[in-house]
């Protein structure tokens, strides 16, 4: 059973709600699947406002924020949006619109502003987005003390970004980060004569890299099957790290690819509301995709971060039909997905697999591919996989570049 806060300064005025508190209540309602059938998913759904209706008065009932002589009143009413407290929550509604955290939309242009219940459906703009993302990075980092942030810092120094390191004497294709004082003592001691390349003294610095990121999110069934959604703490993840790129590391870029039966790229502004299906898992796809996406960019280090529960069980055929095969780990799938892992390795693109399942055929198989790119793999829980993400990208090492 959920736990319940009561919230009695609310009590007879939740009028005087904030959105942004209101954002906060609903903040799994409007990430997750309660707008959306988890048995018969629908990819292309979109919430209407009669769902932001539903999710803000389960809000309010879970919290005990509902005075009781207006839940009575709603109790008894056929239909509870005419009652005190249906006017008071869309008025809230309202408020998230005025505010800038929605912006309504109808399926027929031609209704203008006058819709059918159930016709009207909203988007969540930018500022929610960068809310949602500021929520849930706050939350996911909250336990785990202070982190490191700034950019990715390598384990050796190299001359040229920020002197904070121990001097050194210059060396053919260091960056002339001179140290006037340690310089001039040998300039005056030697003579400009008898003066040296060795004897110009540099100042250290750590190297602190840029990197181009593509998260791989799995939206096969599965991540909503068998009484756990999986989808709505994986989008969690990608809005906090969008987030944290975005504040902390200015010069990384950021990309989304869903995979499931075939692979695309969504935008952080269309990551929120994205929902599960079609049904398969076509691994191959989305790391053909998440390839050709960090072949444009020119950072120092590149990297896929594959967040997925189920093993590959699709894969895009050369005429591009879908082959399928749910049953075990097809060697014919395996093989395909393999090969997209090795021309990863190539391409020297390291992947991280956060896996949300321990079967023993999926164990070997993202064992194998941490094994072929050097990277790492994690096998997490709903619960902690953004612990686990955050922390892993904060911390990750690139090489020394000279």
């Amino acid at each position: 059973m959920a736990r319940v806060t009561r919230y009695s300064k609310f009590e007879g005025e939740l009028d005087q709600l904030e959105s942004s508190e209101l954002m906060q209540m609903i903040q799994e309602a409007l990430l997750g699947q309660g707008m959306n059938d988890p048995y018969d998913p629908d990819p292309d759904a979109r919430p209407s406002m009669d769902d932001l209706f539903d999710a803000i008065l389960e809000a309010l009932a879970e919290r005990n924020m509902i005075p009781e002589e207006q839940l009575l009143e709603a109790m008894q009413a056929d239909d509870v949006r005419e009652t005190t407290l249906g006017q008071q929550i869309q008025r809230l509604m309202d408020k998230l619109q005025q505010d800038g955290f929605i912006r309504k939309e109808f399926d027929d242009p031609g209704q203008g502003g006058a819709g059918q219940s159930g016709e009207a459906t909203f988007q969540l703009t930018d500022k929610s987005i960068d809310f949602l993302g500021y929520k849930s990075l706050r939350d996911l980092m909250g336990g785990l003390g202070r982190s490191s942030a700034g950019a990715h810092d390598t384990r050796e120094y190299a001359s040229g970004v920020e002197m904070t390191g121990e001097l050194k004497n210059y060396e053919f294709g260091d960056t002339l980060n001179l140290d006037t004082t340690a310089t001039l003592g040998n300039v005056i001691s030697k003579g400009f004569d008898q003066l040296e390349e060795g004897d110009l003294v540099i100042r250290q610095a750590e190297y602190n890299s840029s990197a181009a990121t593509v998260v791989m999110l799995d939206c096969s069934h599965s991540m909503i099957l068998y009484g756990e959604d999986r989808f709505t703490p994986a989008k969690q993840v990608a809005l906090a790290l969008a987030h944290l790129i975005r504040t902390q590391y200015p010069g990384d870029t950021l990309k989304f690819v869903l995979f499931h039966d075939s692979a695309e790229e969504v935008p952080v502004g269309k990551l929120a509301q994205a929902q599960i299906g079609p049904y398969h898992t076509n691994t191959a796809g989305g790391l053909r995709l998440a390839q050709q996406l960090l072949k444009r960019e020119n950072k120092d280090m590149k990297q896929i971060v594959m967040i997925t529960d189920g093993k590959p069980s699709a894969l895009t055929l050369p005429d591009g039909r879908i082959y399928k095969n749910a049953y075990g780990l097809d060697p014919y799938v395996l093989g395909a997905t393999l090969r997209e892992v090795a021309n990863c390795r190539r391409s020297g693109i390291q992947v991280n697999t956060f896996m949300l399942a321990r079967d023993p055929e999926l164990v070997g198989f993202v064992r194998r591919v941490s094994e072929m790119t050097r990277g790492k793999a994690y096998f997490t829980t709903p619960q902690n996989i953004g612990q686990y993400v955050l922390m892993d990208f904060v911390t990750n090492k690139t090489k020394l570049v000279n």
